[in-house]
Formats: C-alpha cells, structure tokens, sequence
C-alpha cells in the first residue's frame, strides 16, 4: 500500500494559533516528569542516543539533552525544527532537529531509544504507523525500547469519549467538536482556537483508533515487543478507566 502521508490533514493541524496553544496545554511538571520516566525505562546514560519523533517544540528533546542524552527530533513543521536548531545552538545542547514527515522519514543512525510522546503515533492511519514501526525498530539497538504515549487506544477512547469539550490555555481557548468514525476507526475533531483579541481559527484533526491488541499485531510485525503498560510517568500500571497511557516496546 501507498503511504497516506501526503493526504494526512495532520501534517498541518500544529500550525497557526494552535502551535501556540500547545504549549500552554502542557504543564511544565508533566515534562520533567515524563523525561525522568524515559531515562528509567529505558536505562539511559549521558551519551545515549535518543529518537523524538514528532517532537513538536522539543519539550522532551531539550530536557533530554540537558540530561546529556544526544538527541535527533523529527518534526513535520518547519517551524518547530527551526526553533529546536536555534535554542540547541544556543544552550550548546546536543540535538539534531530534522524537518521531515515522520511517515516517510528514515533514520540513519542506531539509538538506544525512540519516543513519540503526546498522543502523536494516533495521526497515523495504519499503513503509515507501520512504516513508522519498522523504521524504529530497524534503528534501535537490541534490547532498545520505544515509548509511545496516547489518550487515544480504543480502550481509552470509548470510555472518554466527548461529542464536545473545551480546553484553556493561557489567553487561549478550543472548542472540540468531535465525531466517532469507523472504517478506519477513527475521531474526526474540528477544533476552534480563539485567540488573544478574539483572532478565530478553524481547522480539522484525526486521531485514529488502535486496540492494544491491533498494536501489538503491528509492534510484532516490526520486530518488537510490547514489556509494560503504564498510566502515569510515576509507573502506575495501566489499568482500564484510565485516561493516558504509557506504551513501552522492547525490539528483541
């Protein structure tokens, strides 16, 4: 099959006022957090190599290479990449930020570990998750892991599903409109981001729906292994009710 990455709505659903409102979306604490969870699950040392795909601003990336892990961040958004190469000149960080769909995108280097944090891996529909999954595992070292961080695997999505909601984010507020689709099974949300002096933007998002039971199909069709569950950076197990997920894969 044909990768999709060209037709994926996704690839431009970070750009605009809604690049902004991210950031404000997540807690500073969450990320310290999450980078102390990722250099203990995956055994890291000062001087690993680590893979941030669909990085976005570089929250994990940065806190990684002051961790002095050497980091490569993929991002489909120039802009983002731009702004990771300039602040890691300037703090003399350890990154390598590289512009590039991550769908078609490929490693040329072995790392000790890969991350896809903040609910990316669900942009992608099958076919392309796949091709992500086999590029990961064919670049990480034996015994590497993946961590992969979602609020949107089937077992959560059901349950926590909303037609409707609003977040806030400093001067920023969304509106999410959302439908529950099937053939991919998927959500289709249209978000409106009102911005500081009441600045409109409309744009349309998917995330699609994998069971842990259909990524683990493909975790093993890529050579990898499913070793824990967890719902919180903290290493609560991950148990049904709740609401994020922590997915770390192990290649063999």
């Amino acid at each position: 099959m044909q990768s999709s990455a060209a037709t994926n709505i996704n690839n431009h659903f970070f750009e605009g006022l809604y690049q902004n409102a991210w950031r404000g979306l997540m807690p500073p604490g969450l990320t310290t957090a999450e980078v102390e969870f990722i250099w203990e699950v995956a055994g890291l040392k000062p001087g690993a190599k680590v893979l941030d795909l669909m990085c976005g601003y570089g929250r994990h990336a940065f806190e990684l290479a002051r961790k002095a892990a050497s980091v490569t961040a993929v991002d489909n958004l120039a802009n983002y990449t731009n702004e990771i190469a300039e602040i890691a000149k300037t703090q003399d960080l350890s990154i390598q930020a590289v512009q590039a769909d991550v769908a078609t995108w490929q490693a040329t280097e072995i790392f000790d570990a890969a991350i896809c944090m903040g609910n990316s891996f669900a942009f992608f529909d099958k076919t392309d998750a796949l091709a992500i999954l086999k590029n990961v595992s064919a670049h990480l070292k034996p015994g590497g892991v993946f961590i992969i961080n979602s609020w949107t695997i089937a077992e959560i999505a059901i349950k926590h599903f909303k037609e409707r909601d609003w977040h806030y984010a400093g001067d920023y507020q969304c509106l999410l409109q959302s439908k529950f689709l099937f053939s991919p099974t998927r959500i289709e949300t249209e978000q409106t981001i009102i911005g500081p002096g009441d600045v409109i933007e409309r744009k349309t998002g998917v995330d699609y729906i994998f069971t842990l039971n259909e990524l683990e199909e493909m975790f093993q069709q890529a050579g990898l292994a499913t070793k824990h569950l967890y719902s919180t950076p903290r290493k609560k197990s991950f148990s049904l009710g709740d609401g994020v997920v922590y997915i770390v894969v192990k290649k063999a």
